[in-house]
């Protein structure tokens, strides 16, 4: 593969991880820390939002961005001609 090609399959990769952690960052720290006392005013199912995301809903958010990831790497693989067979 051609190194502008491999910088640029390594950007579309690095991208996409920044973009996963950041979403995972705000689920996380984000609902269950620093906004948990906004959060708190919605109920969800009877617990308190900020309370549910510091719980459950990062790990949610984690189960689910692992799958978008591989979802999303695969067609990057593709893109760029380094997909498994």
């Amino acid at each position: 593969m051609h190194l502008d090609k491999r910088m640029a399959y390594w950007r579309a990769n690095l991208n996409l991880v920044g973009v996963c952690l950041a979403i995972w960052f705000v689920c996380s720290f984000g609902f269950g820390v620093l906004f948990v006392d906004q959060m708190n005013h919605i109920r969800v199912g009877g617990f308190q939002l900020g309370f549910w995301f510091a719980q459950q809903g990062s790990i949610y958010i984690f189960v689910a961005l692992i799958f978008f990831y591989a979802w999303r790497m695969n067609r990057i693989d593709r893109k760029f001609d380094v997909h498994e067979d």
